[in-house]
């Protein structure tokens, strides 16, 4: 039986142990993928079509279902990021399971230990997990608040780099190597939005609160300039070392920002600017989930992935890695041909 959490006493959590036995295979594992992504009745997801009249016992290979409408066939996997993928669901479920309970992220080598598989597999597993989580741009929570509003500056330490590495960002500032992010909390829900930005102005930062703001919301900031002039807006002023007046704070936004920088430092070490936004996302959606049960949190992780497709050609095709081999960069003979540690 699901265990309520110590830290949130109405959380029904799930023991590992309960997980495995729940899950001893493929078999049901993927029986549970069905209801979750199904709960109405299966529907056809070929091209749109959406029909109900399936078939649901072929004789293909690979897929299980076949629509009476548009004559195609389709498994659970269809349409969703572990299409294609050689992962049994069960492993898949285990990495879901993982990743939506370790509040710091789980990395590729240790779901690469875990799962038993090569680390490359585990780095795109969890990317494609993480592609569950994204949120759907087309729509922009608005919050009734009230919210705080503040930044992030995510990447490496200049001073920490060598000689040679530091050269290139003499004169730039203490964030020249680092990518900003920004956030806002709405203090009565407690869910955040988070938002990677390229190049980080006073007025996108204006835009991303607005879109996210009902009209005269309680604003609280620290002492940036870019929120100045905002319509019922109050800030602190961390540089005199005033943190808390009232109910003038932005400990909420910073809470959140300690939770994601502990698992860069700790958990993954170093996020490229290539693949952030996936992981803001990862800590954005862990976060915001964390009131549900952990069943209810993989059923929304299911139903959210409706649709998204990450194939590995995609995934790493603007990377960092492609671009400096598009550069003239030659990987070493042991970063070619990565294989599973011996057991």
């Amino acid at each position: 039986m699901p265990q309520p959490g110590p830290g949130k006493a109405h959380r029904c959590g799930i023991t590992l142990k309960d997980l495995f036995r729940r899950f001893p295979n493929d078999a049901v594992a993927e029986e549970w993928f069905i209801q979750n992504r199904w709960p109405n009745g299966i529907a056809c997801p070929r091209n749109g079509c959406g029909s109900m009249n399936v078939l649901t016992k072929t004789k293909h290979k690979n897929m299980r279902f076949q629509c009476r409408d548009c004559r195609k066939f389709f498994s659970v996997r269809t349409g969703m990021p572990m299409e294609h993928s050689k992962l049994g669901l069960q492993t898949w479920l285990i990495a879901m399971y993982l990743q939506s309970t370790s509040l710091k992220g789980v990395s590729s080598m240790k779901l690469h230990r875990d799962l038993g598989i090569t680390q490359k597999s585990a780095w795109f597993l969890a990317h494609r997990v993480r592609e569950m989580w994204r949120r759907n741009d087309a729509k922009d929570d608005v919050f009734l608040g009230p919210i705080e509003a503040d930044e992030a500056f995510i990447g490496g330490k200049v001073g920490k780099m060598s000689a040679s590495r530091r050269k290139k960002f003499k004169g730039l500032g203490p964030f020249a190597n680092k990518t900003a992010v920004a956030g806002v909390k709405d203090r009565h829900t407690k869910q955040v939005r988070v938002e990677v930005f390229d190049i980080v102005t006073g007025d996108a930062l204006r835009r991303f609160v607005g879109r996210h703001r009902e009209d005269g919301t309680p604003l609280y900031t620290d002492e940036s300039a870019a929120y100045e002039h905002l319509e019922n807006h109050d800030a602190v002023k961390h540089h005199v070392r005033e943190y808390v007046r009232g109910q003038i704070h932005t400990n909420g936004i910073e809470s959140f920002w300690s939770m994601l920088k502990r698992g860069y430092v700790g958990t993954y070490h170093r996020m490229s600017f290539e693949h952030l936004p996936r992981y803001v996302t990862e800590f954005e959606a862990r976060h915001n989930c964390r009131p549900y049960d952990t069943e209810e949190q993989l059923a929304l992780m299911v139903r959210g992935a409706e649709g998204r497709v990450l194939t590995y050609a995609d995934l790493v095709e603007h990377g960092e890695r492609a671009v400096r081999i598009a550069q003239g960069w030659t990987p070493p003979v042991h970063w070619r041909h990565r294989r599973q540690e011996p057991t």
